[in-house]
Parts: structure tokens; sequence; C-alpha cells
């Protein structure tokens, strides 16, 4: 059975993230805007869910859940949704300079 790491969304965030539009495709979600709980065991994200739902640990819309794997999904209102955390691209080196031939 798989464990699942909890990420619950920030309260600040989460009225944004209830407003904002369904989209399709992988949800990307950045770590800054997550706090890591704990470690559950459930066969799916739904049963997750299901184990939860009537409890004060209840999970949440916009909360996450990763598998030791590496799959992550977020709970939308519509189910889980596949996800993936954020990554900036790297930036790009700063030109050398010129270097003065005499």
């Amino acid at each position: 059975m798989p464990a699942y790491q909890v990420y619950r969304l920030k309260e600040a965030l989460r009225a944004p993230f209830r407003s904002a539009p369904h989209t399709s495709g992988v949800t990307t979600l950045k770590p800054k805007d997550y706090e890591k709980t704990d470690v559950m065991d459930a066969p799916t994200p739904y049963a997750a869910w299901l184990a939860r739902r009537e409890s004060e640990s209840a999970l949440l819309v916009g909360d996450a859940l990763e598998t030791a794997e590496g799959a992550l999904w977020v709970y939308k209102y519509i189910g889980f949704e596949e996800a993936r955390w954020y990554v900036p691209e790297p930036s790009a080196p700063a030109p050398a300079a010129p270097v003065a031939v005499p």
C-alpha cells in the first residue's frame, strides 16, 4: 500500500486556489505555497481522502499528496488531478567581459 506525504496549502492561498478557473492537464504547484505535514497509508488518493473526510485533518481543496516514488496529486473540486512541483529554469550565465588586447 502506498504511503502518501500530505502537503497542506497555506491558508492565505486557499481562497485564490478555490476561485481559480479549472485548467486541464498537469497542475504546477510551488513548494513555497505548501507545508509538509504527515504521512498516511492508503491504496489510492481517493481512499486517503475518504479516510480523513470526517476528521480534523480532512484533506481540503488545494492540498496535495505525494508518493515515495514522486507521483504528486492535488485535490480540486472535481477530484484529484496529477500535479508536479514548479522547478525554476536555471538563469543564463552572465556574458563574460571582453578581454582588451594591448
